[in-house]
């Protein structure tokens, strides 16, 4: 299978609805929540893309652009980025939608990197 081939098969969304037990006291998502959320769709789409266990090892900038109201309605989306021997760099954005009118925002976005590991998780190739 070509590189290009397993990058999009390993896209991940998810849909998440904001519940109140995510929000602040200023009824906007938890800085804590959203990186928990793109740390779960990294995972994924690093799983998908090398068929094997996988773990965090970092997270790099991670941009808060708009803040997300309770009740909101976010779309995650995890793309491979770059891919190295052992490691995969994975984009995570989250998007705010208007669901009354189907429109998306970009709201936050960052990329981790994800390494593959053998049963004894140590570094294992791609």
């Amino acid at each position: 299978m070509e590189p290009s081939d397993r990058t999009d098969q390993a896209r991940t969304r998810i849909t998440k609805l904001v519940f109140p037990q995510d929000t602040n006291p200023l009824g906007t998502l938890y800085g804590g929540t959203a990186l928990q959320w793109m740390d779960e769709v990294a995972f994924l789409a690093a799983t998908r893309f090398a068929r094997r266990q996988v773990v965090t090892v970092s997270m790099d900038r991670v941009d808060f652009k708009v803040p997300i109201p309770q009740g909101s309605i976010v779309e995650l989306v995890g793309d491979i980025i770059r891919v190295g021997r052992t490691s995969m760099v994975v984009q995570v954005r989250i998007l705010l939608e208007d669901a009354m009118v189907g429109t998306q925002e970009l709201a936050i976005e960052g990329n981790l990197v994800m390494v593959a590991v053998d049963q004894d998780m140590k570094p294992a190739a791609l």
